[in-house]
């Protein structure tokens, strides 16, 4: 897998947005990525130095539109904390 398969999207919501003024941010990964792989993604596609990675497993909700009755999508989610001598991700800025 190349680390653009690995490091699917970012998640960005109010919560994460506070979590980046500490230089952690949060990813949507793959699901079958453990923690090394994610990291060495992380820093090769951003440059950055990685200090810590943790990783959740996030259950898919069970959704109803009438009568048929299904569940989301099951995903993985990676919260990256950085290295205080890393500089920050550029894509997180100005959220």
């Amino acid at each position: 897998m190349s680390a653009y398969d690995i490091i699917l999207a970012p998640v960005i919501t109010e919560n994460t947005a506070m979590l980046a003024e500490e230089r952690k941010y949060t990813f949507r990964v793959d699901f079958r990525a453990n923690k090394y792989q994610i990291k060495d993604a992380v820093e090769s596609i951003f440059g950055v130095q990685v200090e810590k990675v943790n990783t959740m497993h996030v259950r898919g909700k069970l959704k109803r539109q009438g009568r048929n009755v299904g569940y989301t999508s099951k995903w993985k989610k990676a919260v990256i904390t950085l290295k205080p001598e890393s500089k920050t991700i550029d894509f997180f800025e100005g959220i």
